[in-house]
């Protein structure tokens, strides 16, 4: 299915007079299977980190909460973007009246936002001190942004204060983005957290714990911070008048809309964050109604919440709802394209890789560990995005005898007769795995520990959290490792840009550069929706199958449960979830 962009009228929600203030008696407590990285927009990149922070750091743009199919309104703008120059130019009109949270380094002023926050924070994302995940969001888009980069890395700081031509404050409100193409998904980059606009006296107070001292326009501020264990959010009690307004006609929408509209937006004056690594430990603390909501249902707990997508009736009559997590979203296994082991381009090095996969039994992955809510997928882009193509075949084969034929022949054989292969020159084979120290991690360890037993392949593995291993990706050290991505934005190039060569450094962890794939990269970046850009992205995907920095690649069926009490709780297909815009019904809430 092919998303359009569509940008609303300036009617959406947020723009009404203000009806009641946050209830601090009213509080959201989530729990995240990871712990955060950052509260920089800048930097961080995870689900936990980016939900987070979206609630304080405003971008320009935010996804309209109920719309199908998605598209985003103004946020922080007084109008949509004005688009012109073929599509080359975007205008933007900051809305007058909002402010930063208070805070010292404003010298008890209040600190309006203007057009140059927007303007200082995308150069932050430019500039290489920052090390953000994100700079692929402008390289080579933004007039002037490459060669500001380049100019910092020869004189070991950014300046802030030279003209950028892709980045012209116009007035004090106004801004205007000037790319080298037209870009026909950039409208959704200004609604992504990274692009959330920071106040530079705040920046340059706090300096690299910018992360931990967060300072926005949001709806809410940070309060009590424990790092990787609990974060909670306060109603800002300086954030503008909004009270919630979304329209839909779809009918699972309407008792939402009559529950919410309205309502003062925030409605719930606090948010605590737990992380809660394993599985069983987070289903007993939702049972206990502890968490408002569940918002991936664990492996562990999907027989005790459901039978197939039918929730027990046990869970039913204590008003409990179950939904499915309907996301884009990719599961898949990469390997390090310059380990000296894994990675290259050579016959050798493709057909480990490639007898890796023959030799890994998917389906009972998804069948016993994901107790069969999973799929395999056709390819790196997932079916409901545009540039999909639902008639590619299954990019998953399992074959253990293809796998030890391939092994063969290309010099991979047991000489020692240990019952484990030694490489072409006879050195050992030892493939080492980084994993993770969940117990979900240690069944999936089981299965690839057999799996690669039964075709004569020994593998180690090296338990690290989700923070420790990705920032290991993101220096080069990664061997071979479980990843996900889910969608910033409804189009193919959001995924293929984690195999793009010039990402090596940031999102791309498997390191993967291969010219073919980056020149077709190029090119889709700057066409629109059309049946040619779909044939491109085919070939890409044909070069990932071929070349095999990514195997296994599949998709979860992840499910939410969600108390009586919480209401307008939904998964987004793109967006993090807007706490801002539920609310909690006390008089629902179990009884002390």
């Amino acid at each position: 299915m092919k998303i359009i962009l569509k940008i609303a009228a300036f009617c959406a929600a947020g723009f009404l007079v203000e009806t009641h203030a946050a209830d601090p008696n009213k509080v959201i407590r989530v729990a995240f299977p990871i712990a955060e990285t950052s509260y920089d927009p800048a930097f961080a990149s995870d689900e936990v980190s980016q939900t987070i922070t979206e609630r304080i750091f405003e971008p320009m743009l935010e996804y309209d909460f109920l719309a199908k199919p998605v598209k985003v309104v103004p946020r922080t703008l007084a109008a949509p973007p004005e688009m012109g120059d073929g599509g080359k130019t975007i205008t933007v009109k900051v809305q007058s009246g909002i402010y930063f949270s208070e805070h010292p380094a404003f010298n008890g002023k209040k600190r309006e936002l203007i057009a140059a926050d927007y303007a200082y924070s995308f150069k932050r994302i430019i500039d290489p001190k920052v090390k953000s995940p994100w700079f692929f969001l402008f390289e080579g888009k933004i007039v002037g942004a490459n060669e500001a980069r380049a100019t910092a890395q020869k004189a070991g700081k950014f300046d802030y204060e030279a003209a950028m031509p892709g980045l012209e404050i116009v007035d004090r409100m106004t801004l205007r983005i000037r790319l080298t193409a037209p870009d026909f998904n950039f409208l959704w980059i200004l609604a992504m957290p990274s692009t959330g606009a920071l106040a530079r006296e705040v920046v340059e107070k706090y300096g690299d714990q910018i992360g931990g001292n967060p300072i926005g326009t949001g709806p809410y501020v940070l309060g009590e911070y424990k790092r990787a264990s609990k974060t909670t959010l306060l109603a800002s009690p300086t954030y503008r008048k909004r009270v919630w307004d979304w329209k839909s006609s779809a009918p699972e929408d309407q008792e939402t809309i009559k529950a919410l509209t309205g309502k003062s937006v925030p409605a719930v004056g606090k948010v605590e964050m737990y992380v809660i690594e394993e599985g069983q430990a987070l289903w007993l603390a939702f049972l206990n109604g502890e968490h408002e909501y569940i918002a991936s249902l664990p492996p562990a707990a999907v027989n005790l919440a459901k039978t197939g997508n039918v929730l027990k009736p046990e869970l039913a009559a204590r008003g409990i709802k179950l939904g499915e997590r309907g996301v884009a979203q990719i599961y898949y296994d990469l390997f390090n394209m310059e380990h000296p082991l894994l990675g290259g381009y050579t016959k050798e090095r493709i057909a480990l890789r490639r007898a890796i996969q023959y030799g890994f039994p998917m389906d009972e992955l998804i069948s016993v560990i994901w107790n069969g809510d999973g799929q395999a997928t056709n390819g790196v882009v997932p079916a409901s995005l545009g540039g999909a193509n639902p008639k590619r075949p299954r990019a998953h084969v399992y074959d253990p005898e293809l796998a030890k034929k391939l092994l063969d022949r290309f010099g991979y054989k047991d000489r020692d007769g240990d019952g484990f292969r030694e490489q072409p020159d006879g050195s050992p084979l030892v493939i080492p795995r980084i994993t993770g120290t969940s117990s979900l991690a240690r069944q999936q360890d089981e299965l690839w520990q057999k799996s690669m037993t039964a075709i004569g392949i020994k593998i180690t593995f090296d338990a690290q959290k989700v923070p420790d291993r990705r920032k290991a990706a993101r220096e080069g050290k990664a061997t071979t490792m479980t990843e996900a991505w889910v969608a910033d934005y409804p189009d193919a190039e959001n995924f293929l840009q984690l195999l793009y060569g010039r990402n090596a450094a940031s999102e791309n962890y498997a390191r993967f550069k291969l010219k073919e794939f980056d020149d077709r990269y190029d090119q889709i970046r700057l066409m629109p929706n059309s049946p040619a850009r779909d044939k491109i992205i085919d070939e890409m995907q044909d070069l990932v199958a071929v070349y095999a920095p990514w195997i296994n690649l599949r998709r979860s069926i992840e499910y939410t449960l969600a108390q009586p009490w919480i209401v307008g709780f939904r998964k987004h297909p793109i967006g993090h979830d807007a706490w801002e815009f539920m609310d909690i019904d006390l008089s629902k809430l179990p009884k002390k």
